[in-house]
């Protein structure tokens, strides 16, 4: 639900849904903050560098402690991670399932 709250707020010029489509994830070494590479459908990891921040959004996980989520893309526009840091860099707890616990971030 974050993943696809991040797509639906960022400025892509494909639907939410042919974005996701396929998309593979792997676990980032972050302390367990909860940091995602992506792998979109077709895409080819080589060479693949951080470009720019796509959309990002606030949440307060289970112990009071504000985490912040950030899709981040690519250097051609293409998902590159969901960038997470609790700003504790404790252990993330859980992710919210209920969009109205998520609060935007102007870009």
């Amino acid at each position: 639900m974050l993943l696809e709250f991040l797509v639906g707020e960022a400025d892509l010029s494909e639907a939410s849904e042919v974005i996701l489509e396929g998309l593979k994830v792997a676990d980032m070494d972050d302390g367990g903050m909860g940091s995602l590479r992506l792998f979109p459908k077709g895409s080819d990891d080589r060479d693949k560098k951080i470009g720019k921040c796509a959309s990002t959004c606030h949440f307060t996980d289970e112990d009071g402690v504000e985490v912040v989520a950030s899709l981040n893309l690519d250097q051609h526009g293409n998902l590159y991670e969901l960038d997470m840091w609790k700003t504790d860099f404790g252990k993330l707890i859980r992710i919210p399932d209920n969009r109205k616990q998520l609060r935007r971030e102007e870009m």
